[in-house]
Order: C-alpha cells, then structure tokens, then sequence
C-alpha cells in the first residue's frame, strides 16, 4: 500500500523528470531538423507555384502588416494620376514626405528625404495645395514641388456684393492680408479703376468666378482683374464710355432690389419712368447701403436722414454711385427694360421674394398692405 504522504519516484519516461544533458542535446538536435524540414518544405512550395511564390515571399512584409514607410523603397515612375496634396506651413523635408507617402505619391518617406536633402532648391518649396502625381520617384516629387505650381484657388462674388463683402470673401479664400486690399483702394490707379468711376470702387468690381495661383496672385492682381472684366462687360455690350458710371449705378439698384431675374427689367422700367417724371426714387437699399446697415432694419430716422447722400427719399436723381455689384443680369435690364408705365412695386412676400408693380399710388397702397398681411400671418 502506497504511503498518502509519499511520492513514488518519477522515472525517466515521465515528461516531468529532467532529461540527462546528453538526451537534452539531443532533443535540440531533433527540434532544429524538425525546423530545417519545416523551412524546406516552404521553400519547395514557393518554387513550385513559381512566380506567385515569389510575389508572396517579396511581399510578406506587407500581408503580415509590417510595411514600413521608412523603407526606402522608390517607385518606378513615371507617375501616375493627379493628386492634390497639402503641404503644411512650416513643414520639413519629413512632414513633406509623410504627407505625399499618406497621398500615394511617394513609395517611403526616407527615400523623399534623401531625394529632398540631395535637392539644394528644396528650400523654396512653399506651403498650399500643391499638383502632384501617385506613384513618383521621389526625386521627381522633389522636382515637381520646387516649381511651386500650386493648385488654382476658385473665388467666386456673388452678384450683389459690396467692396467690403467682396474683400471679406477674398481674404477668406486666398489668404491675402485684408491690409494690402486696403492699401489698394486708397490708390484705385494702381489697379486701373477708370476715371469715370470718380475714385470710387464701388460698383466695379466684376462679380463672377476667378482662377486664382495664391503664390503668384496679389491683392493689387485681383483687384485689376475684377475691373477689367467689369469694362470687357461695358464694352462688349457697346455702352458709351461716359454712360458708364449711370448704367452700373442703375444696375446695382436694380441688382439689390429684384430676387427674381423676370422682375428685374420691371424695376428698371419703373425706374426710368421715376426719373422721367423728376420723382424720388424712395430705394430702401439705396438707403440701407449709405447708412451702413441691413435694409430690413431701416427706421424713419433712417428714412429722414438728409445727410445720407443715398438717401434716395430725401434726393431726387440717382444716388452718388453703384451700391454693389451688378451682375450681367441687372445690366442688360437696364439697357433693355420691360416695356410698361410701372411706378412703383413691393416684394408681397419675404420668403419667396414675390414682387408686384403698379402704375397708381393707391394700388401700391393695396400691395404695401398685402405686405403687412405677409408679416403679421408669419411675425
């Protein structure tokens, strides 16, 4: 009977007991063959299916999640499909070719760096958006950001806008400093606003969509490309040089009063036929623009104002000058407005931006009242 409280003795054949050193050396010898085999029988494998083998065993690194972007691997070349990519403010040979390995342009960021650092010019590589290719050597990415050919900037005006809207949206988009817009329009010769504007930019800034290089473009270049559109507009439309000031102040009534482009040669005409008459032409936005506010929050103080020289309820003829930028719309109302004896009209419903015209007073009563209607149903 075996003692509880005593082991019996292990023998050699129990896994647990220590082999002997010699049978130890011996277990090693029997697991590194197990391990040659192992390896000669992928080997075989990766022979036999050939190229696939290869492709498998080249690219193992990549399956097994252990791709190294500082590699220096390069690609071939030539490059393959635009790709924009951002370069930082700022930023070094290393940020650079992180950014174009993230992109697909460059195959590892050691070989940009090497390829940055061999380029003496890499120094003027500027910051922005800039055009590149997937797939580039690295030493032609390096190439290809030292010309600097930045990706064009789309500033787009919208029809309407005033100088100090259009300025906002540019610094806004291209980043130029609001001081060099500033600068330039207390010297408008330096961008060849014309005499007949008088000095005043307003009104002369063509509103429309421009392709802008934010390395190469100034505010004094844009500036200049905005009037000289404004006059290829004039031009092209053969409207006398000295009609010039008139017809753009017009439109830009006409611009900020119609939504709707079918109303827009009415208002002309209902224009036209006030100055006809010698009436006042009692344009809110005319007003708003001078007193520098909304037209919606006009009061009668601002109605009474005779020192607002836009005041157009106070002066008769046409205010000083555009009030914002008209579109080619607005312009060719007022070249060709509707045919009517229009005096007056009133937008009826603010959402929909509907508008009626009369011919007599008392119907423009009756639509001034439809307006309040409007208000009070939707206060």
């Amino acid at each position: 009977m075996t003692d509880l409280f005593t082991a019996p003795p292990r023998s050699q054949a129990d896994p647990s007991f220590p082999a002997p050193r010699s049978g130890r050396r011996a277990q090693r010898r029997r697991r590194r063959n197990k391990r040659g085999r192992a390896l000669i029988v992928l080997l075989v494998a990766l022979v036999l299916v050939g190229g696939s083998g290869y492709a498998i065993w080249s690219n193992l690194d990549s399956l097994m999640g252990l791709t190294n972007p500082l590699e220096s691997k390069d690609f071939p070349g030539p490059g393959g499909d635009q790709v924009d990519v951002e370069i930082p403010e700022g930023a070094t040979g290393t940020v650079m070719g992180q950014e174009l390995y993230k992109a697909g342009v460059v195959a590892s960021v050691s070989a940009f760096t090497t390829a940055f650092e061999a380029n003496p010019d890499s120094v003027s590589i500027r910051p922005g958006t800039h055009a590149m290719l997937e797939e580039m050597p690295a030493r032609d990415a390096v190439a290809l950001l030292v010309k600097n050919e930045m990706v064009d900037l789309q500033l787009t005006i919208p029809e309407g806008y005033t100088v100090d809207q259009i300025v906002e949206r540019a610094v806004q988009v291209t980043g130029l400093p609001a001081e060099d817009f500033e600068a330039a329009l207390k010297k408008p010769a330096t961008f060849g606003l014309p005499k007949q504007a008088g000095g005043d930019t307003e009104g002369w800034l063509y509103a429309g969509t421009y392709a802008l290089k934010p390395d190469k473009d100034t505010a004094v270049g844009l500036l200049t490309q905005m009037v000289d559109r404004t006059e290829q507009a004039l031009r092209k439309k053969d409207i006398p040089g000295g009609d010039w000031e008139d017809v753009l102040t017009k439109a830009s009534l006409v611009e900020r009063e119609g939504l709707h482009a079918e109303d827009k040669p009415k208002i002309a005409r209902a224009i036209e036929n006030r100055l006809e008459d010698g009436m006042i032409l009692q344009i809110d936005a005319a007003v708003a623009y001078g007193a520098g506010k909304p037209g919606t929050e006009l009061t009668k103080e601002d109605l009474g104002n005779g020192k607002n020289p836009y005041n157009t309820y106070e002066h008769t003829g046409l205010p000083p000058g555009p009030i914002a930028s008209p579109g080619e719309t607005a312009i060719d109302a007022v070249l060709h407005p509707t045919p009517g004896d229009w005096k007056y009209w009133i937008t009826v419903n603010l959402d929909t931006g509907e508008t009626k015209f009369s011919e007599t007073y008392e119907q423009h009563l009756a639509y001034q009242q439809e307006l309040r209607d409007w208000q009070a149903a939707n206060g």
